[in-house]
């Protein structure tokens, strides 16, 4: 639970801030996390990237004040961080659908997102399978794209890396390297604190790595195994949710900032639904 209260308090940093400077590393020092990471769980536990909640929220703020006095647009926009009119109508009409001028209209329609607050449920009815294992080092080997710290912009780019392997035939030459009696596909998010990330779709193996390959060396940990059921990749978001929400806050561990990997049954076929896992190296508190 310690660590909703410490994402609770991150909010209202950038909430004191939204017409100021929000930086996104104050955020993540206040959580008690790296920056890459407190924007990762932010976007599974809010269901929005971070960069669009703060666009919101300022949006929000400046419909509100459009209306109730009679500033300058311009004022209003450079008040919430806009030094551009152009880049502020365009940011208020992508929220709103109007223009900041057309806003000053009575009896207009606007769209107003309020503060998240990050509070426990009282769940129960849904359970939830998994499995804790102590896992020594193992390496992957497959093929990787670099990510950047952009939550939005990465939930696009990995459907379409998919994508590009699927209909490339590259997926079969993947799971090829496998030399594991149970073979699995591996999706692998890699953050390294020297400010590299690199999203893997590949395999554990111990083959020789093949030319047009990559190979990283997942470290031993202590992991908590997620099942997950449904269609991709909306059954991975919502355990890693879960996860967040209902497993960690009561389970006496934290989370070990480790490489997450989301485990794929071996299929010649794209899959869209199915059964997956969820590994996410965990410490103890």
């Amino acid at each position: 639970m310690e660590w909703l209260t410490k994402l609770s308090k991150s909010i209202e940093y950038i909430e004191e801030n939204l017409t100021g400077q929000i930086s996104y590393d104050e955020a993540a020092k206040i959580a008690c996390c790296s920056t890459y990471y407190f924007q990762r769980m932010f976007s599974y536990v809010a269901g929005v990237p971070l960069s669009k909640y703060i666009r919101d929220r300022r949006m929000t703020q400046a419909a509100f004040d459009i209306q109730s006095d009679n500033s300058k647009i311009t004022d209003i926009g450079f008040k919430y961080g806009y030094t551009s009119p152009t880049a502020f109508n365009r940011a208020f009409q992508n929220v709103h659908g109007i223009s900041p001028t057309a806003a000053r209209t009575q009896g207009v329609p606007l769209k107003a997102y309020l503060p998240i607050r990050f509070k426990i449920s009282v769940t129960g009815d849904e359970s939830m399978r998994y499995r804790i294992e102590e896992k020594e080092a193992f390496r992957i080997a497959g093929v990787r794209i670099p990510l950047s710290e952009d939550m939005e912009e990465n939930s696009q780019t990995v459907p379409i890396f998919w994508e590009k392997l699927w209909r490339e035939h590259r997926i079969s030459e993947i799971t090829n390297l496998s030399d594991q009696e149970h073979q699995k596909l591996l999706g692998v998010n890699i953050y390294s604190h020297q400010h590299y990330i690199f999203y893997y779709v590949a395999v554990a193996t111990n083959k020789p790595l093949p030319k047009g390959m990559e190979e990283y060396e997942i470290p031993a940990a202590t992991w908590v195994v997620l099942q997950c059921d449904g269609h991709y990749p909306q059954s991975i978001q919502y355990m890693y949710k879960r996860f967040l929400t209902e497993w960690l806050p009561f389970s006496g561990y934290q989370y070990a900032e480790l490489p997450d990997i989301e485990v794929y049954p071996v299929s010649d076929q794209k899959p869209t639904s199915g059964h997956s896992e969820i590994w996410i190296a965990i410490k103890k508190q």
